[in-house]
């Protein structure tokens, strides 16, 4: 409601103007056309008819075009103040958008002449009493009629027909302007179709920064807690063992070096016009990723079964992913002592179960519902797959996961033989091959 009846200030009166004057110029072209099929010398009821039809078809033609309707949204927005949405693209018949931007163009360029012509008007008169009073004139002439103005003192009752004309002028513009900022979203706004399609594109929007989130939450997170801990070994071994501390040194420098490789893809992302060249790690970038781990000071244990290039680039993107958020996590809750990672591709699926010695306390509690595992949550339920992650107990010898993903039930830990009668974080996450395209 504030749009409708914004107050007449400098600027925005002198933009209400100026969208009106548009207004009347639009009309130009539909009059012009009209009075040349609509001579003098035709009969009156064929030269109504005649103005009529010239008027409508270059009306039509003016507002047909899908560019006159982005046109008078943004023409609307910047000097009526309308406050209408973009236009978009939808299923549904377009005639009928272009159908409401002919219609609005009438009432735009009515209300414009009328405004334009009256203000105009408005403010010749509001120049010529001051002028024929200061000029020494007794007496003026205003559409045939005769006023007496007067000299000196007693013609100052001119500068009230002036203040008169000043105030019509700025009236009948702020009536125009209300009356068109009321028309606008009936004629510009969204149809039910365009609001549904506008939601959508919000939502995917919301979507991708979301999924920009996960990527950066993934990429550089990994590489602040790798570079962190191996910072921290640099310290320690620059007086012991300064080749080590140099071998930590240059770890630091290839891990933040492959986080600027990320974070230049991720900002390709957002970046539509200049979409990113730096390909997506997959799993066949597990090495330098396991490299990276081992660099730090961790102990990690490796086992991959089955065919890695049998698995869809777009499932090994993200599997990627998966694996690098679950090392940053055993790096940062549980230590760097007996990591095991084990990448399983079988029947159709992809088994990906990351273990690591955890306490029970607080501390295991608050990881099973932090960010990072929650990203990978979503990430597999988005190809279709399963996640669990959580502490288990390792009394069970010999039990592990089974083929259809269910735990064992003795003991439903899926952590056998050497991790027996230890307490373990496991993340295990199974993605079937098939149902990504």
């Amino acid at each position: 409601m504030d749009k409708l009846n914004r107050p007449l200030s400098c600027g925005t009166g002198f933009r209400d103007w100026v969208y009106a004057a548009l207004g009347a110029a639009l009309s130009l072209p539909p009059l012009t056309a009209a009075l040349l099929f609509a001579p003098p010398r035709w009969p009156a009821g064929l030269r109504v008819l005649g103005f009529v039809c010239a008027f409508t078809v270059v009306t039509v033609a003016m507002g047909a075009p899908r560019s006159a309707r982005r046109a008078s949204v943004w023409l609307a927005n910047g000097l009526l103040g309308a406050g209408l949405p973009e236009p978009v693209d939808t299923t549904g018949p377009r005639w009928v958008n272009r159908l409401r931007t002919v219609v609005w163009l009438v009432p735009h360029m009515v209300l414009g002449g009328v405004v334009t012509a009256v203000s105009c008007l408005a403010v010749f008169g509001a120049v010529a009493f001051p002028s024929v009073w200061l000029g020494g004139e007794e007496r003026m002439t205003v559409f045939g009629l005769s006023l007496w103005i007067g000299e000196g003192w007693r013609g100052t009752w001119a500068l009230l027909p002036a203040v008169g004309c000043l105030a019509l002028a700025a009236g009948v513009t702020l009536g125009g302007a209300v009356l068109l900022r009321r028309l606008a979203p009936v004629l510009l706004g969204h149809r039910p179709g365009e609001r549904l399609a506008a939601a959508e594109e919000q939502m995917n929007l919301l979507a991708q920064r979301n999924r920009l989130a996960q990527e950066l939450h993934d990429s550089i997170g990994h590489t602040l807690t790798a570079s962190t801990i191996q910072a921290a070994v640099a310290v320690e071994l620059m007086d012991s063992d300064p080749a080590g501390a140099r071998r930590a040194l240059n770890s630091i420098e290839e891990t933040s070096r492959a986080a600027m490789d990320d974070l230049d893809h991720v900002l390709g992302m957002l970046r539509e016009e200049r979409p990113s060249t730096v390909p997506r790690p997959t799993l066949s970038d597990l090495g330098p990723l396991v490299e990276r781990v081992r660099g730090a000071g961790a102990e990690l244990a490796v086992q991959v079964h089955g065919d890695l290039a049998l698995v869809p680039a777009t499932v090994s993107r993200e599997a990627y992913r998966v694996v690098q958020e679950g090392l940053t996590n055993a790096l940062r809750h549980g230590g760097k002592a007996g990591i095991r990672l084990r990448t399983t591709v079988r029947d159709g699926w992809l088994e990906l179960e990351l273990t690591n010695p955890v306490g029970t306390g607080e501390r295991a509690r608050q990881r099973a519902g932090g960010q990072g595992v929650q990203g990978i949550r979503d990430r597999v339920r988005l190809l279709r797959g399963t996640t669990h992650a959580g502490v288990v107990e390792g009394d069970c010898s010999g039990c592990r996961v089974g083929g259809d993903g269910r735990e064992c039930g003795g003991c439903g830990s899926g952590v056998g033989g050497p991790d027996a009668g230890e307490s373990r974080w496991r993340l295990l996450v199974r993605i079937p091959l098939r149902s990504v395209s």
